[in-house]
């Protein structure tokens, strides 16, 4: 699919001068597009396999009532990467950029508020709606919080090769393995890898627990607005240590890896103590 969707952008950007930007983009681009866009069309058939029939099934409820789990989770999810990325500006591993002006922080916000919105609902739905709801189908949920969760930290692990020097109708099935180099790079997958999947255990938590999606999109799209906007406002300082700190993806150094187990930590409270307050069934 990837080189279909790449020959057609270039097509359109010929005739359409908007699409030029996005005809640019690197064919890696591209290809996770594909992927995304495979994993979209297959995911009717998958529910349907794992007897998820209704949204109900996937934690879509009627959102009325549901705004303070949404706005609770982004308050969580915004502060605490914002508490990664202001230690990180305070003792001077990162530098806020020096060419910022209004327009540009215009720009670069309402551009990470869009992509949180977008793939916080669509990943949310993907990989906790469907793969840990069906997961949970059969067998027992923290099982199928861990399994989920690992997955999810995989796809979102692939390194970023270079684009093909000429794409033909097999550049996608010979750059996807190599997608997987970032495995190779021990300071990359610890504790990169675990954070990720820590992330993952997190927003699968506020699933089971909450009996909805909405305070785990809320969450995500809080995480995706900093990470979108990080690295945008801020640039790394000379000597810094980036395997504690992190890079400009903010969610891969060891920092993040201790705030994550606080938010965790934070969370399992929360819903502990929701659960020992609410009323017992009635007989």
């Amino acid at each position: 699919m990837a080189p279909w969707l790449y020959w057609s952008l270039q097509l359109l950007a010929s005739h359409v001068p908007a699409f030029q930007k996005l005809a640019n983009h690197p064919f890696h681009r591209h290809l996770h597009r594909s992927l995304l866009a495979l994993a979209l069309i297959g995911l009717p058939p998958l529910l349907r396999t794992l007897g998820l029939r209704a949204s109900r099934d996937l934690g879509l409820v009627k959102p009325a009532g549901q705004r303070r789990k949404l706005a609770g989770g982004f308050a969580l999810g915004f502060g605490s990467l914002a508490t990664v990325a202001a230690l990180g500006l305070a003792v001077g591993a990162r530098e806020l950029n020096p060419d910022l002006s209004a327009s540009r922080l215009v720009e670069t916000f309402s551009g990470a508020a869009l992509t949180a919105a977008v793939v916080a609902v669509l990943e949310e739905v993907l990989f906790r709606g469907a793969l840990f709801g069906g997961l949970r189908q059969t067998c027992r949920w923290p099982a199928a919080l861990v399994i989920s969760s690992a997955i999810y930290a995989l796809v979102h692990f692939f390194s970023k090769p270079d684009s093909p020097v000429e794409v033909d109708w097999t550049s996608g099935l010979v750059l996807l393995p190599t997608m997987l180099r970032g495995f190779a790079d021990v300071e990359q997958v610890v504790p990169g890898f675990f954070n990720l999947t820590l992330a993952g255990a997190l927003l699968a938590l506020a699933f089971q627990r909450t009996g909805n999606l909405y305070f785990s999109i809320g969450l995500h799209a809080g995480w995706i607005f900093w990470l979108k906007s990080y690295g945008s406002l801020t640039h790394e300082t000379a000597g810094s240590n980036t395997w504690f700190w992190g890079t400009n993806r903010l969610i891969d150094g060891w920092l993040a890896l201790v705030v994550l187990g606080f938010v965790l930590l934070f969370l399992w409270q929360r819903f502990s103590r929701q659960a020992a307050a609410a009323p017992a069934p009635t007989q």
